[in-house]
């Protein structure tokens, strides 16, 4: 048995899989059993009621984690002239128009987010093939096409993330590292929570929130308490 195997099954020994945890409670569960070499991700699972199919049921936006997220995050920028200098000044990866479309095209994507000026559209809009699936598209809705583009590239790399509901009314997203503090996790849990909350959908029925919950990279999941995690509402008899 790998060593890996036996952390994994000594941590779960103090996860009950039947019990829903208090969000103070299961923060510290999760913190206390990242124990890899190296710093875990702290992440975050939600299964929603609702159907993305559905155009009034897509549940998507952006929220940023009040304590970072201790993740290095390369961005792209599609700019020309002096929106191009300014992306480069905020601290973007990869600048460019033309030229960045052709090396995206060819399959090489070397960044974690992309943002367009909207006049960049045109360019960017060809590239919905290979950007779309990998959730890379610049949405306006999400901030990321802009005339500012040096707060944009200053908000991703300081701690924004993306969410979207996939297929099966399931949201993902890494929120945290195992090395922040307890408060720095619940911070960002709770910003989290919020955000994907407010972005309810007017054409959900019944319950919105069904399930969370939390795991490290090679840790448990820790199931939460609906009532406690989202303050109540219509989701805690879904629990």
């Amino acid at each position: 048995m790998s060593t890996k195997g036996k952390r994994y099954i000594s941590a779960a020994k103090s996860v009950n899989p039947d019990h829903r945890y208090g969000l103070e409670e299961a923060v510290k569960m999760v913190k206390a059993n990242a124990k890899a070499k190296f710093d875990e991700t702290i992440e975050i699972a939600m299964n929603l009621g609702v159907d993305p199919r559905h155009a009034d049921q897509m549940v998507r936006g952006v929220v940023t984690m009040p304590s970072g997220t201790g993740k290095t995050v390369r961005v792209a920028v599609f700019a020309k002239g002096a929106k191009a200098e300014e992306a480069k000044k905020a601290g973007a990866d990869l600048v460019g128009a033309d030229d960045l479309a052709e090396i995206i095209n060819t399959g090489k994507i070397e960044f974690d987010r992309c943002i367009a000026t909207p006049d960049m559209m045109a360019v960017v809009g060809k590239l919905g093939k290979v950007l779309g699936p990998r959730g890379l598209m610049p949405n306006p809705k999400l901030g990321s096409v802009t005339m500012d583009v040096a707060g944009a590239v200053k908000a991703a790399k300081g701690g924004q993330v993306e969410f979207r509901v996939e297929k099966a009314g399931l949201i993902q997203a890494g929120i945290a590292k195992a090395s922040f503090t307890e408060a720095q996790i619940l911070a960002n849990v709770k910003a989290f929570l919020d955000a994907v909350n407010k972005a309810k959908p007017t054409g959900v029925k019944g319950h919105y929130v069904k399930k969370i919950a939390l795991t490290s990279t090679m840790g448990p999941g820790v199931r939460l308490d609906l009532a406690d995690a989202m303050g109540g509402g219509d989701s805690k008899a879904a629990a």
